[in-house]
């Protein structure tokens, strides 16, 4: 490629930040313009350097903008021609699956070789989906290959309000309380919405909910999607 491409890196660890721009030093076409350790400082940055890609973290707790997808969504909606390589720790299909259907190009794992990073670039420049070698594997679990399609995972209204309560901190009990259900009732509300979402273990239930902002969803609008009035205008920072 002969033009120089613009990346911004955000990641709330110093030793990926570290280890990201040293990998992409490797590519010559790769200019690291600026690093961001949380969304506030990262929506700054956007506004001052405008980028051509923006490699960010999935998990980046702290700032005003949030993180996962919240955060993902805003930076769509106000930055459109930013294209989104997202690192993350996490292999859950059905979250890496919504990923790609919010309009994130491209997903590597962070514990796959570096050099990934610089490729999903290269490939996002050119309007092509890159996914990192771990990542097509969770992808294949569940049948969600770089090509394939696959019925979307939806919850129910209750199912949802069940998870958000859940991971709160409340118990099945408490819930089964404040719901006026049975006890019965909400554990096999849990447990169904574990299985639409491919999720085992009660820690991936909390890493699910925490990327997909249902910790705080007193940010979305009634549609589902991130209600931008919210959130502070980066024009008053």
């Amino acid at each position: 490629m002969s033009q120089r491409i613009k990346v911004i890196i955000a990641d709330d660890h110093p030793v990926i930040l570290f280890g990201t721009t040293q990998a992409l030093n490797k590519f010559p076409e790769v200019d690291v313009i600026g690093q961001a350790r949380q969304s506030t400082e990262l929506v700054q940055l956007l506004q001052k350097e405008p980028c051509d890609v923006l490699v960010t973290d999935l998990a980046m707790p702290g700032g005003s903008y949030g993180d996962g997808m919240p955060l993902l969504g805003y930076i769509g909606r106000q930055f459109p021609r930013v294209k989104l390589v997202v690192l993350t720790m996490l292999e859950n299909p059905a979250l890496l699956k919504r990923l790609r259907e919010v309009g994130v190009m491209s997903i590597i794992n962070k514990a796959d070789d570096m050099n990934h990073i610089g490729w999903a670039i290269q490939h996002v420049m050119r309007g092509q989906e890159y996914l990192g070698p771990s990542v097509k594997a969770a992808l294949d679990s569940m049948g969600l290959g770089a090509n394939g399609q696959q019925r979307s995972v939806i919850l129910s209204k209750r199912e949802l309000e069940v998870v958000r309560l859940f991971v709160s901190g409340m118990t099945i009990t408490e819930i089964a309380g404040q719901l006026r259900r049975s006890i019965k009732t909400i554990s096999t509300q849990k447990n169904t919405a574990m299985r639409k979402l491919g999720i085992e273990r009660d820690s991936e239930l909390f890493q699910y909910a925490q990327s997909n902002g249902l910790m705080n969803l007193s940010a979305y609008s009634g549609d589902g999607s991130l209600d931008d009035s919210s959130l502070p205008n980066p024009n008053s920072l």
